[in-house]
């Protein structure tokens, strides 16, 4: 019945890496199974008094082992690769903060393996296990063994113990993460395997056999299977999601642009036969003056389809990590000068300890820059409060940043318009400002809206999702 159980972690590891094989945490996670597993066997070998040598068996626990012992270094790694591997972190309590960055390093996981294997190694000897004692028989068949272990089995009680408090501190850093999935998965996922550890705690008393333990390995493989199915799912969701958006967005890229070479072709006919027109003799000058007008809207038309053209493509798809705070900075400092010229103070309000996303960095930085121009000319020079406040929130799977100054406002009937190309508020615009942000912060997924405007200044909000172009990782 113990070996039967034992293998229930392997089996349902395997399933987990066939279903969600292109994550990651799939193949760490069914590690960390097969460890449970030789936890498990190794107290199972124990009742094999009358199928193998005394010998043979104390050979065998010491081997299996290595399941408790090397399961710390590959749950630390789970933590660490899942905390550090979050966009964004709130910034919590400043001893919690100093905690993660000192614990959360690879330094201290090569340490944790180095660690694991000493004392792994002294288990070998006869410091940490000396032998084995025949702790009661239950009827004729079976026999239960117990170690009699050595005078460094305190260094492996520590090491396990010290793991107790390990696993408690990632679940107080969890209360950090934004994301809700990874934060729900991984808090579940150290109360589980704290739950583990209890029931495996027990193996120390002979009175437990192995029963302490064979309740932990069902608890936790049943819940934390279906902790990582409900991951998953709600991942590869999201993840169709942004592909769906992103199909959409080359649909309608490839729509206008099929559209702007048909408006081409036929304004190049109309070009021909107005130029046939005008060659043509027994037109007085009135039809001459309308064919003249016909001709200078075909070129204007013609200047309207290259700009069209060129707005389309100035696009870069790259994609990269990046801190998106560190963006806006840099943005801020390029439009410092015209920023003092003009008297304006920066508010910039950001509560997490880390804002990464995958975005393209250039071009999201001109976006930023472009909202700063057009609230440094919308606010006027009279005006005493001359601000622009930025601030960023997290919204599940999206970063918010709301972008307001004190300017002379946009008129609601022109929340929408002020995106569309070629249409600008200012005599001397070109009107590509705001449809250029617009178009980038859509590449990225994401949308710029006005939410509020008046008189007294206009309130931008940008959505960007946090993992762009998903990364499955």
């Amino acid at each position: 019945m113990i070996f039967t159980i034992g293998f229930i972690p392997i089996v349902l590891a395997v399933s987990m890496q066939s279903l969600y094989k292109e994550l990651k945490l799939s193949l760490v996670l069914g590690f960390y199974m097969l460890l449970i597993t030789a936890w498990q066997f190794d107290i199972g070998v124990l009742f094999l008094g009358k199928v193998l040598s005394k010998e043979t068996i104390l050979v065998l626990f010491k081997f299996l082992r290595g399941g408790t012992t090397f399961s710390i270094p590959v749950v630390y790694y789970i933590a660490f690769s899942i905390i550090k591997g979050q966009p964004t972190l709130l910034a919590g309590r400043k001893w919690l903060d100093k905690l993660s960055n000192v614990l959360l390093n690879q330094k201290v996981l090569y340490f944790l393996i180095f660690w694991s294997t000493v004392i792994y190694f002294i288990n070998w000897t006869s410091l940490g296990t000396k032998d084995l004692y025949v702790a009661h028989k239950n009827g004729e068949n079976a026999i239960f063994l117990f170690p009699e272990y050595g005078p460094l089995i305190w260094l492996y009680i520590l090491h396990m113990g010290s793991f107790l408090l390990f696993l408690i501190l990632i679940f107080l850093m969890t209360k950090r993460m934004v994301n809700q999935n990874m934060k729900r998965f991984l808090a579940r996922f150290s109360l589980y395997s704290l739950l583990l550890y209890i029931f495996g705690f027990l193996n120390f008393s002979p009175e437990t056999g192995g029963i302490s333990s064979s309740i932990g390995v069902i608890i936790f493989s049943t819940l934390i299977v279906m902790e990582f199915i409900k991951l998953g799912a709600n991942i590869k969701a999201n993840y169709y999601e942004l592909m769906e958006r992103q199909m959409k967005l080359d649909y309608t890229g490839n729509l206008a642009g099929s559209l702007i070479h048909e408006v081409k072709n036929a304004n190049q006919i109309i070009k021909g036969f107005s130029q046939m027109l005008n060659a043509s003799a027994g037109m007085d000058e009135k039809d001459k003056v309308y064919l003249n007008m016909i001709e200078k809207s075909s070129e204007h038309l013609d200047d309207l389809v290259d700009n069209y053209k060129t707005y389309l493509k100035s696009s870069s798809t790259t994609f990269k990590k990046e801190n998106l705070e560190s963006i806006i900075r840099e943005s801020l400092a390029f439009s410092q000068v015209i920023l003092t010229e003009h008297h304006i103070e920066v508010e910039l309000k950001n509560c997490y300890h880390s804002l990464d996303a995958y975005v393209n960095k250039a071009n999201l930085k001109q976006v930023f820059i472009n909202l700063i121009k057009n609230s440094i000319e919308a606010i006027p020079e009279d005006r005493k409060d001359k601000r622009i406040a930025i601030q960023i929130e997290v919204d599940q799977e999206m970063i918010m940043i709301h972008f307001k100054d004190t300017g002379t406002g946009i008129g609601q009937e022109q929340w929408e318009s002020v995106f569309n190309p070629f249409l600008s508020l200012k005599s001397e615009g070109m009107g590509l400002g705001l449809p250029y942000v617009k178009k980038i912060v859509i590449e990225h997924l994401g949308n710029i809206r006005i939410v509020e405007s008046s008189t007294e200044g206009t309130h931008f909000q940008i959505e960007i999702p946090q993992n762009g172009i998903l990364n499955m990782d």
